[in-house]
């Protein structure tokens, strides 16, 4: 049974991203993620300016008037929504953690897809798939999609996003659209992101928080690892130790950037202390200058 704070939470959730995705995305998401094709939709009569080439001489024939065939987009693409619920998302030192944040980013682009007439689905994980839900359409669909990101307690807390790459690599044999939303503290993920990348149109959406950039100068600190319970005491009045710390986060960063353009893939950054909604237009709007 779903506390009832988690339904409450849900549909608030389902208020607010409704608005956005009415207001920002949904027509954005749909000029970017085209269908796989087009199909014979009807024909109609022939109007001043059609294309000649679309004349169906059959029909035209038969009813002694120029018709033309009418073609449509062929939707109905595959979403797939990979989810971290490691540890060290439940840190945020701002008003929300990670993991609410990548929720609400979950609820915007589950919402636009369903819009669009698109199949949503979802794979949780921290270091192993937590939960594997197949792409369906619908709004209850998307509902339970986040009923499972707000209320599924992970068994572990520590991050393997290669193992959910392989999952979905293994299991989605359709090209699919996959947001892979993470703060992305891991390593060794670059081989099965890379086959990813070929298979499926990938967007990494890469959650930060400020304060994890840099240290702040407050004397003998004493740091746990959310993932891997590992403790640490630093002495962050010493300008050293704060210069190390920056530059080993600023190196991560530019070597994770380096490797989503080696593989061609636009990510998303998103950081807490301001609003998803622009990074996430950006990247719609500089996508669709491209196609």
């Amino acid at each position: 049974m779903v506390p009832k704070e988690v339904l409450k939470k849900i549909r608030a959730l389902e208020i607010k991203t409704r608005k956005i995705v009415q207001n920002t995305f949904s027509g954005e998401y749909h000029s970017v993620f085209k269908g796989s094709g087009i199909s014979f939709a009807e024909v109609r009569e022939y109007q001043d300016g059609d294309d000649s080439r679309l004349i169906d001489w059959k029909v035209t024939a038969k009813m002694n008037t120029p018709y033309i065939k009418i073609f449509e987009e062929e939707r109905e693409l595959n979403v797939y929504l990979l989810v971290d619920l490691s540890g060290s998302g439940n840190f945020g030192s701002i008003e929300q953690t990670k993991v609410e944040v990548a929720a609400e980013i979950a609820a915007v682009l589950g919402f636009s897809a369903i819009n669009n007439n698109d199949k949503v689905g979802l794979i949780l994980f921290s270091d192993h798939v937590e939960k594997f839900i197949p792409s369906k359409k619908g709004k209850k669909h998307v509902l339970r999609i986040l009923r499972d990101i707000f209320y599924l307690k992970p068994e572990s807390r520590k991050t393997n996003i290669g193992s959910a790459l392989d999952t979905l690599n293994a299991m989605i044999k359709k090209k699919s659209i996959v947001f892979l939303i993470s703060d992305f503290v891991d390593y060794n993920y670059e081989k099965s992101m890379k086959i990813a990348s070929r298979k499926h149109d990938l967007v990494p959406i890469v959650i930060e928080d400020p304060k994890e950039r840099e240290l702040p100068k407050s004397g003998l600190v004493y740091l746990e690892d959310n993932e891997t319970g590992d403790t640490i005491y630093l002495d962050t009045n010493n300008e050293q130790v704060r210069q190390s710390y920056s530059n080993m986060k600023l190196a991560r960063q530019l070597e994770r950037e380096r490797f989503f353009k080696s593989i061609k893939v636009d990510s998303v950054s998103v950081s807490l202390d301001k609003s998803y909604i622009q990074p996430l237009s950006n990247y719609f709007l500089n996508r669709a200058k491209r196609k």
